[in-house]
């Protein structure tokens, strides 16, 4: 997948309302007019790749407490250079699961999200232009906790709102809602 590629998927999503619609058209903006948007070193911010990774029985997701943003989140992370940010929420997932076999569970984008990130050490506040994919695997394997999380948690979609309030998490979770119950 090359930035015209994402930039065509980007022509295609169907955003859930409007205020995901705008964020779709502004991160199109950003991958339009930066050729280094992939990289962790554009400074303004950068396009990242996420999964919201769901059961095969889509009943639950699996949630990371994030270590350094304090919160339960989807996983995911930066594309380092990587312009194919499917790929990207795949290695990021793994990585931060310890599972093995995650696989896309629809074809291509499921959410796209833009949050500011905290100034922290030697890095400025910035944004994360998140393109999420929607993956799924087995919640019997085991799980393995790295560095980079507190815990992880596979959560029944119906209390994925006891964890957080993050909008949009809970949008991620009504997409699936709506898709598949």
């Amino acid at each position: 997948m090359t930035r015209a590629d994402l930039l065509a998927q980007l022509d295609a999503y169907q955003a859930a309302d409007e205020h995901e619609a705008a964020m779709a058209a502004r991160l199109r903006e950003f991958v339009a007019a930066h050729d280094d948007c992939f990289e962790r070193s554009l400074a303004i911010g950068h396009v990242t790749g996420s999964a919201f990774v769901i059961d095969r029985e889509r009943r639950h997701v699996l949630l990371t407490h994030h270590g350094k943003l304090d919160k339960w989140l989807q996983l995911g992370g930066h594309a380092d250079g990587d312009s194919n940010i499917l790929r990207v929420a795949l290695r990021e997932a793994e990585e931060e699961s310890g599972l093995d076999g995650i696989r896309p569970a629809m074809e291509g984008i499921f959410d796209i999200d833009i949050h500011r990130i905290p100034a922290r050490g030697s890095e400025a506040e910035h944004d994360h232009h998140d393109v999420r994919y929607l993956l799924e695997a087995g919640r019997e394997a085991p799980l393995r906790i790295t560095s980079e999380s507190k815990a992880l948690q596979w959560v029944a979609l119906d209390r994925v709102a006891e964890r957080t309030t993050e909008e949009s998490m809970l949008r991620m979770v009504r997409k699936v809602m709506s898709r598949y119950h």
